[in-house]
């Protein structure tokens, strides 16, 4: 993931109008405040089940306390970088972070699940204001090989909220803080907040783009509803029985979609920078590059929900038993995060082709046990198939945008790099509700908990291996073909 700080939402070799330099406690400063948003998404997983109990919550909202975050966060990503580069990354950054640390606030007293969902969609937003501004301070402020570094410490700090999101969720709840339960999950992101603020506000220096692009908020605008029109009937009609207005929803994804391609081209015709530029989208590489980019963020982001909701159902583990369960993957996402450049160097592509198929074998082999051993899994009995999927899916995320970026044109690397990541943070929530909701309709029947999970699992294993043929495209494609 080092090369996703190229995902700047304008042109690379742009340079900041201050640019003063990036010392290493204003870079470190970033990668804190980065951390932020990756951690929120996969702490509050764990979490989900006790929400559910503490605020009557049923599957569906749980659902989208998970979504709502993400598609904010996809939605706005790109327009949150275009007002940095206009008003100032510095500021912006500070924007962010305060209104992340009041949602998590609103969201650790929210009274009902209402409460919750729009603090969540707050938090999302702000996150988005965040995250562009750490990659275009880094690309900016640093030149050579201490930028070089910062992309590798960006892309290190991403896999660590991945990674351990969920084990330092579990820890919270299990600590129960003053009795707080799972909304300490949210509270502890308020003294962290307000540290990293007051260390913003003194180390970071303000950079602005040289020459600002317009933002596309008509197209920020289709996005967002093209995405809740699929998001809230995948998530909220199972458990209503599939009403009418779901499949009414659904149907309407074809023409919001067809609207937002039409915008698009209309504003890349017209001279203006859109959302989504369809020059770039038409660039074969960027075409394998998204659809790698959704076999595995989606199955990954489901994933984590599925196992949340599994193990603390008919495994009975307690929250914390769940999180360490995970230790595992992280641990094996964590060493291919040391080892993934250099290998990388060394088999480019061909690296991404060898993760899909390790964590193929990872998850085939946590859907025997979860077929052969459930309820009576331990963190132990799963421990072996998470570390391999670990370091398979570590295979996959870390070179995948780097890869792809390096075989499309240099003046569209920031702009291709861009979408790639605004389709990791859509895949996310969208993997919560499709395999969420998959997983979910299996294990309210016969299949029980285990079986859904193994359903899940085994589900996963093939769409990697489904994805091995699609990267082999990848490693032929020519740059810029």
């Amino acid at each position: 993931m080092t090369d996703q700080l190229q995902a700047t939402t304008v042109p690379v070799a742009a340079r900041s109008r201050a640019a003063t330099g990036l010392g290493p406690v204003a870079l470190t400063s970033l990668l804190f405040g980065s951390l932020l948003p990756m951690l929120s998404f996969f702490m509050v997983n764990v979490s989900l089940p006790a929400i559910a109990t503490d605020l009557h919550a049923n599957a569906g909202q749980l659902q989208l306390v998970v979504g709502c975050y993400g598609i904010a966060v996809a939605t706005l990503l790109v327009v949150g970088g275009r007002l940095g580069d206009s008003f100032g990354r510095r500021r912006l950054f500070l924007i962010g972070l305060t209104g992340f640390t009041v949602s998590a606030l609103i969201c650790a007293v929210a009274p009902t699940i209402g409460v919750l969902l729009a603090a969540r969609i707050v938090q999302g937003v702000s996150g988005a204001a965040i995250t562009p501004q750490v990659l275009a301070s880094i690309t900016s402020l640093l030149t050579g090989e201490r930028r070089s570094r910062g992309m590798a410490m960006f892309g290190v700090a991403n896999g660590i909220g991945a990674a351990l999101g969920q084990i330092l969720g579990g820890v919270l709840i299990e600590a129960d803080l003053f009795g707080l339960g799972w909304r300490a999950v949210f509270l502890v992101f308020v003294p962290v907040g307000v540290i990293a603020i007051a260390t913003a506000l003194r180390v970071l220096p303000e950079s602005k783009a040289e020459q600002a692009h317009r933002v596309d908020l008509v197209g920020a605008a289709l996005l967002a509803l093209t995405l809740v029109l699929l998001l809230l009937p995948l998530t909220e009609g199972r458990p209503l029985g599939w009403p009418l207005w779901t499949w009414l929803s659904l149907a309407a994804v074809i023409p919001a979609t067809a609207l937002l391609g039409v915008h698009q081209h209309r504003a890349e015709r017209s001279g203006h920078a859109p959302l989504i530029p369809p020059t770039v989208l038409r660039l074969r590489a960027m075409r394998i590059g998204l659809l790698l980019a959704v076999g595995f963020f989606s199955t990954f982001g489901g994933f984590m929900f599925c196992f949340a909701l599994a193990t603390q159902g008919e495994a009975h583990m307690t929250p914390l038993e769940g999180g360490l369960s995970l230790l595992p993957l992280a641990i094996g996402f964590l060493i291919t995060s040391i080892y993934a450049p250099r290998l990388q160097q060394r088999y480019g592509a061909g690296l991404i082709l060898r993760g899909w198929i390790i964590q193929a074998v990872g998850y085939a082999l946590l859907g025997v046990v979860a077929l052969t051993l459930w309820p009576h899994v331990t963190p132990i009995t799963i421990g072996a198939p998470l570390l391999v999927g670990g370091i398979g899916a570590g295979l996959v995320m870390v070179p995948l945008i780097g890869v792809v970026v390096g075989q499309v044109p240099p003046a569209q690397a920031g702009l291709g790099s861009g979408i790639l990541l605004t389709s990791q943070q859509t895949c996310l929530a969208l993997g919560a509700a499709t395999v969420g909701t998959a997983y979910l309709s299996l294990a309210g029947t016969s299949w029980g908990q285990g079986g859904a999970l193994a359903a899940v699992a085994i589900g996963i294993a093939a769409i990697s291996l489904l994805m091995t043929p699609i990267t082999h495209q990848l490693r032929t494609s020519g740059k810029g073909a």
